[in-house]
């Protein structure tokens, strides 16, 4: 990436918290599924190839202060898990600080697990003087931990890249009580709550002193405001006169924006019942993200999220109009922000992106599969809308499952995927028609790398036929498809399926609630 290309970095990363996260699917019934995949792995271990990372830090043209602070970190901690983590965030932090423009922002969130080394660490990229914020955001409810003091909040660091960035405050309503405290005064006719504001100020040079409306200001203070200004004002019906002739301002509660926010945020939360969860392990609020790109960002602007799970930021960033960069380790991770993008803001939406790194030609899907077949098998049973399996061993040649409605009561069908890389041969059909049977599935589809034989050809058209009982029609109970097919658009001839994930909440890009929900 280019540098000085990016105005607001916000990264969500492993936390270190010695965890593997799954993906949840839904089951017919709406609820999570019990099959679940692993989406990324939370464990880090001091290895070789952190040992090769660390000495490339070293050597690279990075900040002293990052390599006196990471010599300093290993001296404390030793080679071990901790340090393992540390190294694998520091580098991406420093080409994080290095894309990102002059006025440019960072948040990094992360928790109470290894925040207080971070902090450390991004003092060192990006200079203590540019350090602004540590947020604590209250993530759930109360926490029942037997031995201390249950844990609640996350962290999240707020850095710059120098003096001038953007700003945009955002502010929470106030609160009641404090309304009732301070806005006592109630204006006749408009019935409009205000409180009386001071129109003088400490002692200053100039003609301030001068005599208005009969009076001066009281002894050591001066006018806050010219005599045009305050002209101004009285006609306006903004001032009022006390007892003793001094005037005061109105400043009415309606033209309040609010509270200015602080930096301990308790307003958001993402419980189990929300409309807006995707099943994603560490998936944050939408309402979180806004927040943070309304701050420090303005339409137009690049946001960049490196470690984007189930695109939250993303889809924050193009529904407020930002231009955006997604980053994910995992195919299962792109093809779930895809489907919410498409699912939230409808199909043509996919004409405004580009998703590079997934495979969009045969070469392409070679590579993939080379590099790693349990990848190619995912991303394969997502290019025809299923389900893929948790795990790679003890599938009996079933790579994933598509779920398919046969009634109005959320009854569904299984359509049994197998995919085949490399070789295949007549076998491998004959064994799909066979667990078909006798998992008493509805249909089985094929996917293979290469052409299909004469021979497996003949075997699928002597599977036999099943026939959908929502329209009676007749569809092949097991038919092969391509890799190549696949790319070029073409799909299974296989009844309308059910999606495996959770679905996102429909909006429109203008959607000025941001949070209605389509029923």
């Amino acid at each position: 990436m280019a540098t000085e290309s990016v105005d607001l970095v916000y990264l969500d990363p492993p936390f270190n918290s010695n965890r593997s996260y799954n993906v949840l699917f839904k089951e017919k019934s709406g609820d999570e599924s019990p099959a679940q995949i692993e989406a990324f792995g939370d464990t880090w271990t001091w290895s070789q190839e952190t040992e090769a990372l660390y000495l490339e830090l070293l050597s690279s043209p990075v900040p002293m202060a990052v390599r006196d602070c990471l010599e300093a970190l290993r001296r404390l901690l030793g080679d071990n898990d901790v340090l393992a983590y540390i190294v694998m965030i520091t580098t991406r932090l420093v080409e994080l600080r290095r894309v990102l423009k002059p006025t440019g922002s960072l948040y990094l969130h992360c928790d109470t697990t290894a925040s207080h080394y971070l902090k450390i660490v991004l003092d060192a990229i990006f200079g203590p003087a540019n350090f602004r914020n540590e947020i604590s955001w209250q993530r759930s409810g109360a926490k029942n931990d037997s031995r201390r003091y249950g844990k609640s909040h996350d962290v999240i660091f707020f850095y710059t890249v120098g003096k001038k960035y953007t700003w945009n405050p955002q502010y929470t309503p106030f609160d009641q009580k404090s309304i009732e405290k301070n806005y006592t005064h109630v204006e006749e006719g408009t019935g409009r709550r205000y409180r009386r504001g001071d129109l003088t100020a400490g002692k200053s040079g100039g003609d301030v002193d001068f005599e208005w409306q009969g009076v001066r200001p009281y002894k050591g203070r001066h006018w806050a405001y010219s005599r045009e200004k305050l002209d101004q004002m009285l006609a306006e019906g903004r001032i009022e006169f006390r007892r003793t002739g001094m005037p005061t301002y109105k400043r009415y509660l309606d033209e309040q924006p609010g509270v200015p926010l602080q930096d301990i945020w308790t307003d958001i939360r993402l419980t189990s019942a929300d409309k807006e969860r995707l099943g994603y392990p560490t998936q944050k609020p939408l309402r979180l993200l806004e927040r943070i790109l309304q701050t420090s960002s303005n339409p137009g602007d690049v946001v960049l999220d490196p470690f984007c799970g189930c695109g939250t930021t993303v889809d924050a960033a193009h529904m407020l109009d930002r231009r955006w960069i997604g980053i994910d380790i995992t195919t299962l991770a792109i093809d779930l922000i895809d489907a919410r993008l498409r699912h939230t803001y409808g199909e043509q939406v996919q004409e405004q992106y580009e998703i590079l790194g997934i495979p969009r030609d045969l070469t392409g899907a070679r590579a993939l599969f080379t590099r790693s077949p349990f990848e190619f098998e995912r991303w394969c049973v997502m290019l025809v809308d299923g389900q893929p399996n948790e795990k790679q061993v003890g599938d009996k040649g079933v790579d994933g499952v598509i779920r398919i409605p046969i009634d109005a009561r959320g009854g569904s069908a299984r359509i049994l995927v197998s995919v085949k890389g490399g070789t295949t041969g007549p076998a491998h059909v004959r064994d799909l028609i066979g667990t078909v049977q006798s998992q008493q599935a509805a249909m089985g589809v094929l996917i293979t790398m290469k052409e299909p034989t004469k021979a497996m050809v003949e075997a699928a058209h002597h599977s036999g036929i099943y026939t959908y009982p929502v329209n009676s029609q007749r569809y092949p109970k097991v038919q092969i498809i391509t890799v190549e097919e696949l790319l070029a658009g073409k799909l299974p001839n296989m009844p309308a399926t059910l999606l495996p994930y959770f679905q996102a909440v429909k909006r429109t890009q203008d959607d000025s609630t941001q949070m209605s929900i389509d029923l």
